[in-house]
């Protein structure tokens, strides 16, 4: 999951980035897509350059840029936290990529101006009256491309109050953690089976049509397969499939096709291995052929879950219900 920070100067943003990357998220900041603008140009990171280059940035390239190129170089495999969140664009923009929490940080002025005063951070106001003109030009703009603090305030899915010392705050991003994890969303196990069969289709070479299949027994995969030419013979997308490699009309020559479909190759697979599909599932990215379906019913398949349609479909879902194997859609 992805969480964001967001918040007004001094509210105690960057402490709880450092609470969540000691508990393995990994940090990132739409500030530093900024910074490195501002360092090629050979310009200080104050925060009136940060606030006048973020503004040119998104003029040019749209109002979630920041957002947009953060994203893309967040390594996969982990949680993120991403700090200095500071459009409605940049939340869009977040949320539109996967689960995304976006958690907004108070703090009163003095407390923050006193924080502020404390970390002596170049470039940081140094009176309130300085401290609250530059806060003024965060809050909201009249421009797409200025900052619109208070537009993003008002899209956070939760409000933390860092009135108190580090141990309190950390003892509420401790239980807001604990249910933000625990509702943490994972894909159904037919979705997860589906995603895999669909990788499988990806090693497929041939010409007509790509498609994956996966044989499942008791929530564990036993054999996988894809459409392609026999073991030892030519690629189709080599020559391999005569009928293939002239990209003939869909129905025509089908006795000249040497393919062999994903689903006998799952079956095949197994049996050259020695493994049982009795009773187990198929995941398929189409509804199975007659001839796939046949095979299936007879090597003991119990269940057949299809995404795509295939011609003559219905023909193999009825043979299918008349042999007393389970057989669905899932939707798309």
């Amino acid at each position: 999951m992805r969480i964001g920070i967001a918040g007004l100067n001094g509210a105690g943003k960057s402490e709880v980035v450092r609470f969540l990357e000691s508990r393995s998220f990994h940090a990132a900041s739409l500030s530093d897509v900024i910074r490195h603008e501002l360092r090629r140009e050979g310009l200080e990171p104050t925060r009136e350059h940060m606030i006048e280059r973020g503004r040119t940035l998104r003029a040019e390239h749209g109002p979630a840029v920041l957002a947009q190129r953060v994203l893309s170089l967040l390594p996969s495999g982990q949680h993120h936290v991403l700090d200095s969140i500071r459009h409605p664009a940049e939340v869009a923009a977040l949320r539109a990529a996967g689960p995304f929490l976006l958690i907004w940080v108070e703090a009163g002025e003095a407390l923050r101006f006193e924080r502020m005063q404390a970390r002596a951070r170049g470039g940081d106001a140094t009176t309130l009256e300085d401290f609250r003109a530059l806060e003024a030009r965060e809050l909201t703009s009249s421009e797409e491309s200025g900052q619109k603090l208070l537009e993003v305030r008002a899209l956070a899915d939760e409000v933390i109050a860092n009135e108190a010392d580090v141990a309190s705050l950390q003892a509420q991003l401790q239980e807001l953690l604990r249910r933000a994890l625990s509702f943490a969303e994972r894909p159904s196990w037919d979705e997860y089976f589906m995603s895999i069969a669909r990788v499988v289709a990806s090693r497929s070479n041939c010409m007509k049509r790509m498609v994956g299949a996966v044989v499942v027994a008791d929530r564990r995969i036993i054999s996988t397969g894809y459409n392609g030419t026999p073991r030892g013979v030519r690629n189709c997308n080599e020559g391999g499939c005569p009928r293939c490699a002239g990209v003939e009309q869909s129905g025509a020559r089908l006795d000249e096709c040497l393919c062999s479909h994903a689903e006998e190759n799952g079956i095949t697979q197994a049996a050259y291995h020695g493994v049982s599909v009795r009773g187990a599932a198929i995941y398929t990215t189409h509804c199975p052929c007659l001839i796939c379906t046949k095979l299936i019913i007879n090597a003991g398949i119990a269940e057949v879950i299809y995404a795509a349609d295939f011609p003559k479909g219905d023909v193999s879902t009825a043979l299918f219900r008349e042999a007393g194997v389970k057989v669905r859609q899932l939707a798309s």
